[in-house]
């Protein structure tokens, strides 16, 4: 198998979207050597933000990730911002990359054109997300649509940075996920469900049994009393036998079938959702109250020695002298 590079941005909550699109799949294909699982905090840094914030959850998303079943047995699980090389390369691919390429990525064009003031990290995070990829000779990145263009911008630099200098880098390329439920927002169900916005259509992994019922319960439907599964009619419907298809492994068209009207599907899909969730939750309330120092740490240490020797090759390639530490005999002034 092709090595693999996925990360998770510490904001907003994590959702069963979330996990049956992204978690699920990476820890069902945990392969050791090929599996690097990353909570990416330096990209939380992007938009205003509370410091203090962006550290809890940073070492929430990290127990949360554990508790899925994220294994650091068979997978190289770290924080970015614990491995300075994710920076120091940001650097160094920021000088091959082009404004005009930068500009274009979604984010940045759809905030500054709504006259927004932005942060210069905004425009250059998609460099930095280069970096994360080509730090580790990554050769597939799982991502939806929404992120693509990123994955083509790492392509792109790799491309000009190994013709402009010498071959450094691997030339990564986006693969889709494997196939997963597309789950919507409860509420607003031709829209996907949010890690940050519209809590109450969201089923986020760490809100507790009774508000996971209570939203599914109230989810949106329609005025039919009629059960099937007909996305583009009836969206609502449709949404809420994905979700239980997602969570028993049965067609949403048969599931449809079982059913004599809403309230029924719906405690239905409540008690799925429950019986999913809640043994994460629990595992996550362990593993939040232990001090994963050792483990973020040691992921840490395993992280660096594959990024270093990239680092030094890209340095220099593009021409720098070799830092103190990869000079013999040279050492920083006391």
């Amino acid at each position: 198998m092709a090595r693999r590079l996925t990360a998770f941005t510490p904001s907003g909550e994590l959702h069963l979207g979330n996990y049956f699109g992204a978690i699920e799949p990476l820890v069902r294909q945990q392969i050791p050597g090929e599996t690097l699982v990353f909570v990416s905090d330096l990209h939380a840094l992007t938009l205003p933000h509370d410091p203090a914030e962006v550290r809890a959850r940073t070492t929430s998303f990290a127990a949360l990730l554990l508790a899925c079943g994220v294994d650091p047995r068979r997978s190289l699980f770290a924080v970015q911002s614990q491995v300075p090389e994710h920076a120091e390369l940001h650097y160094l691919l920021e000088c091959v990359a082009g404004f005009g390429e930068a500009r274009r990525m979604i984010q940045f064009k759809e905030k500054s054109a709504r006259g927004q003031q932005v942060r210069v990290s905004l425009l250059t995070y998609p460099i930095l997300m280069a970096a994360d990829i080509l730090l580790y000779d990554t050769e597939e990145v799982p991502v939806g649509e929404d992120q693509r263009q990123h994955v083509e911008l790492a392509r792109d630099i790799a491309l000009r940075f190994n013709a402009a200098y010498r071959p450094v880098f691997t030339v990564p390329r986006a693969v889709n996920p494997p196939v997963a439920a597309r789950i919507m927002d409860l509420i607003t169900p031709t829209a996907k469900m949010s890690k940050s916005v519209a809590a109450a259509g969201s089923l986020r992994l760490l809100d507790p049994p009774e508000v996971l019922r209570r939203k599914v319960m109230r989810a949106t439907t329609d005025g039919s009393t009629e059960v099937s599964y007909d996305p583009e009619q009836r969206p609502g419907v449709a949404n809420l036998l994905t979700i239980l298809s997602a969570c028993t492994g049965t067609e949403p068209a048969r599931l449809a079938e079982t059913f004599g009207g809403y309230g029924d599907l719906k405690r239905t899909v409540a008690d799925a959702v429950v019986a999913l969730v809640e043994p994460i939750r629990r595992r996550y309330d362990e593993l939040i109250d232990e001090d994963l120092g050792d483990l973020l740490t040691a992921g840490a240490a395993a992280a660096r020695e594959l990024a270093r020797p990239k680092v030094i090759a890209a340095r220099e390639a593009i021409g720098l002298l070799p830092a103190y530490a990869e000079t013999p005999g040279i050492r920083p002034i006391a």
